[in-house]
């Protein structure tokens, strides 16, 4: 049989870190530091730079997970990356990674759109390929320059978000990794997160900024977060107690601890770094999972458990030995 482990990590944040109060003073926004970390739990997060761009972060990060791994570009075999913020409308944002990696074994590459669940999405998507044994080194990225799409007069969602790309190396393996993964959607919540524009005749129509009802948001993600954590682990046949990590989407500190404290699950337990990283969507958990691992938190052999909940609506959840 086939199984599928996580053999390196790699991560990468643009620029220097934003406080709230330089964010505050540079978008002249009616807010203080207090009420924002408070609510949120964020203290700072990073923008790229004009011209950078989701596959330029995702680049340095992908070079940082294939030196973990022990691999070089052309051993991978699949690349996904998860984005909603894509360097162009096509080609995809993948392919553009590709040909910076200099990856030219005929790879297929390309991007999924679940907005803050995308890696979960992703990772559940290259298991499936490498256990059916069609492929056997796949990169995983999430990637997003989010400050793209902000209103920066609206403090109310301006805040939240920060840019950023992480990705995993995902090997074929003789021995347990991926132990149980699930996705989820329902699109009648489309309106509770957006962004409700496009592009047509060369001109933007609607609305091209992030929009988003926090309350509505913050009550169905802990509702559905606790419930695709129990998932998992029933698929798993594990209890919470055998858990070592949560790593969950970083999308607010509070929901964090609320889930944590539905699952009966320690708040030691949960990897938190949304206070430095900000909202970074799709590339939110592999930064945070790359983090653990370069702080010698997370180590071999300890169960961990990645969900996200995003726009769409879409959330899912992957349990796995590292």
């Amino acid at each position: 049989m086939i199984f599928t482990r996580i053999t390196g990590t790699g991560s990468y944040l643009p620029g220097q870190p934003v406080s709230n109060q330089a964010l505050i003073a540079l978008h002249a926004l009616d807010s203080s530091d207090d009420w924002i970390s408070e609510r949120t739990g964020i203290r700072a997060r990073h923008i790229a730079a004009v011209g950078e761009t989701s596959s330029d972060l995702a680049f340095h990060a992908c070079q940082r997970a294939l030196a973990a791994a022990g691999r070089s570009a052309n051993d991978v075999d699949l690349i996904i990356v998860a984005t909603s913020t894509p360097d162009y409308i096509f080609p995809s944002t993948a392919a553009l990674l590709q040909k910076k990696l200099g990856i030219t074994n005929g790879a297929p590459a390309f991007d999924v759109q679940a907005v803050c669940s995308g890696f979960i999405y992703a990772l559940s998507v290259a298991e499936k390929f490498i256990r059916s044994g069609s492929h056997r080194c796949a990169l995983i990225v999430g990637s997003e320059v989010f400050s793209r799409i902000m209103d920066w007069s609206d403090r109310g969602t301006c805040v939240l978000f920060g840019d950023g790309a992480g990705a995993v190396v995902l090997e074929a393996s003789n021995s347990p990794g991926v132990l149980a993964t699930a996705l989820h959607a329902d699109g009648s919540h489309a309106d509770m997160l957006s962004v409700p524009g496009q592009i047509c005749g060369g001109q933007v129509t609607g609305d091209p900024f992030l929009r988003m009802d926090g309350q509505a948001v913050f009550k169905f993600a802990v509702k559905v977060l606790t419930e695709v954590a129990n998932e998992v682990l029933h698929a798993a046949g594990l209890t919470v107690d055998q858990l070592d990590w949560l790593i969950p989407h970083q999308a607010n500190v509070r929901i964090l601890q609320s889930t944590a404290k539905k699952l009966g699950l320690p708040s030691e337990k949960c990897i938190v770094t949304v206070d430095h990283h900000g909202n970074t969507s799709a590339a939110s958990i592999p930064l945070a999972l790359d983090e653990a691992v370069c702080q010698g938190r997370v180590q071999t052999g300890q169960n961990l458990l990645l969900e996200g909940v995003g726009g769409g609506f879409t959330w899912g959840a992957v349990l796995l030995t590292f």
